[in-house]
């Protein structure tokens, strides 16, 4: 019995003759699959997003003001990257943003990082986002729960018309571990909630809804991810957070229907975003494809960079936030020394040398890196930390190898800045986070219209993702049935969309 093989995502019914072998006559009837349909309809409810697509937060403002508001009229969600930028800076992006948008587009929020460096950090920045209704958190890099995080959750909380708690604040938690995750699908600890009343940070009625429903609502599973991610495999992890779910859930007598699981890290092709849905996750988030966007935060020069970069043009490199601690992150290899110069660093400081106590060669090369004489790049290093956490500057007069990596901090970040400016003199000092993702996309648009670095925006790739995974995840639903699929039909080039999104 012969097999008409035509896929159109937009016909409102299609018919297949059945395959010989396949018992019964006549055809299969299947309704159209469009991509507004992947992912949990919850997380579009809640969010009012058109697409289960987050546009992830890039710290240091590389995922810019103008990135969220892309990404939120293309229908997706946008997360600002106020991790690591100054109060005025978070503030004034946070205008900007809710300048462009409707008060019923709520599909944005902002990025809080867990600082363990600075002290008070992330209070303030909660305070602000409650002062300027950012309604959505991005918590990254936590390894455990912190107050102010349960404080922004809790205050959110109150009971509905029918009972139910709904909130009015919500967090989304970037994990890569169950442990941690457990932690934020939980309730929030019993004495953690207590000292929260005791101090007037939130209410007895806000600590009793907390007790009864999870810190966050929705949780991404990060993998292989640029920047702070320890490289898990995408399938691994959201198995591994899904089966944590139900045992939270269990736990403590919740609805496993309270919990979303999206996945980030590696989502960059149809292919991927099309696995994502098909292990049941709730939304897809994309990080390092981001950057080389004509809306990032990152300069012409460095998204060049990216633009060319492949799968294995990456490495990993010590964490400007959590240097002394061994904490890396995975940054763009290809065109830089950033990472090499970055680990070398780090086995310095790791062996218990000063500046003082290196050899005349391994002095003149930190200098060399530097691009000014240790003792000038300690005075800026210290007037720095001074102001943000004076026991640090003072144990380090003292302490020649605690110097050693407070400087080897200010270097790497001043990597990233050098990446956001432009400063082509540092070029080779460039830290750019990127993830192997950045290299599969980069083969996926070669030959296209996103090739071209000054293509690449923030709606074209959401809609050509979201439009190739719900093709992939049709021939697949077909397959499924028992209809034999060419694999060309697992294949998808980008189209160019039309600014509405409806054409091409």
């Amino acid at each position: 019995m012969s097999l008409k093989l035509e896929i159109e995502m937009l016909e409102p019914r299609k018919e297949f003759a059945l395959p010989a072998g396949m018992a019964g006559e006549g055809t299969i009837q299947f309704p159209p699959l469009y991509p507004e349909w992947l992912g949990d309809p919850e997380f579009r409810r809640l969010h009012a997003v058109r697409f289960n697509y987050v546009v992830g937060e890039m710290a240091r403002g590389i995922a810019t003001p103008r990135m969220v508001v892309a990404a939120v009229n293309a229908g997706c969600m946008g997360f600002y990257g106020s991790a690591g930028l100054g109060l005025d800076e978070i503030r004034a992006g946070i205008a900007k943003i809710q300048a462009e948008l409707s008060p019923a587009q709520i599909g944005w929020g902002a990025n809080l990082i867990y600082s363990p460096q600075h002290p008070g950090q992330e209070a303030a920045t909660v305070d602000l986002f409650l002062e300027t209704g950012v309604a959505r958190v991005s918590a990254s890099a936590y390894m455990r729960l912190s107050a102010d995080i349960v404080r922004y959750s809790a205050l959110g909380l109150s009971r509905g018309p029918d009972g139910e708690i709904a909130r009015s604040t919500h967090v989304f938690a970037k994990v890569s571990r169950a442990e941690v995750a457990e932690q934020f699908m939980a309730p929030a600890p019993e004495k953690m909630l207590r000292e929260l009343v005791e101090s007037g940070a939130i209410t007895p009625e806000q600590a009793d809804l907390a007790a009864r429903a999870p810190v966050a609502a929705d949780i991404t599973a990060e993998a292989d991810s640029g920047g702070h991610t320890d490289r898990r495999a995408a399938a691994p992890l959201f198995a591994s957070l899904s089966e944590a779910r139900d045992r939270v859930c269990a736990r403590h007598d919740l609805s496993p229907e309270l919990i979303r699981i999206g996945l980030g890290g590696g989502i960059a092709t149809p292919h991927g975003v099309a696995a994502a849905f098909a292990m049941g996750a709730a939304y897809v988030l994309t990080g390092s494809i981001n950057q080389a966007c004509v809306e990032s935060g990152l300069s012409l020069p460095a998204r060049e960079m990216l633009a060319k970069a492949s799968p294995a043009d990456v490495a990993m490199a010590p964490a400007a936030d959590m240097f002394e601690q061994g904490v890396e992150v995975q940054v763009l290899k290809r065109g830089t020394l950033f990472a090499m110069r970055g680990k070398k660093l780090h086995a310095h400081y790791r062996e218990g040398l000063s500046f003082e106590t290196m050899s005349e060669k391994d002095r003149a090369w930190l200098e060399d890196v530097l691009g000014e004489p240790f003792s000038a790049a300690w005075d800026k290093t210290r007037a720095f930390i001074e102001k943000t956490n004076p026991r640090e500057a003072e144990r380090a007069e003292t302490d020649g190898n605690k110097r050693l990596a407070l400087v080897a901090r200010r270097y790497l970040f001043m990597g990233a800045q050098w990446a956001r400016e432009g400063d082509l003199a540092r070029k080779s000092d460039y830290q750019i986070w990127c993830g192997p993702a950045q290299g599969a996309f980069n083969e996926w648009v070669a030959g296209s219209f996103l090739e071209p670095v000054e293509n690449r925006s923030i709606r074209q790739i959401a809609l050509n993702l979201m439009e190739g995974a719900a093709r992939l995840s049709r021939a697949a639903q077909l397959r499924a049935c028992g209809i034999p699929m060419p694999a060309t039909a697992f294949s998808y080039r980008p189209l160019q969309f039309s600014w509405s999104g409806q054409g091409r």
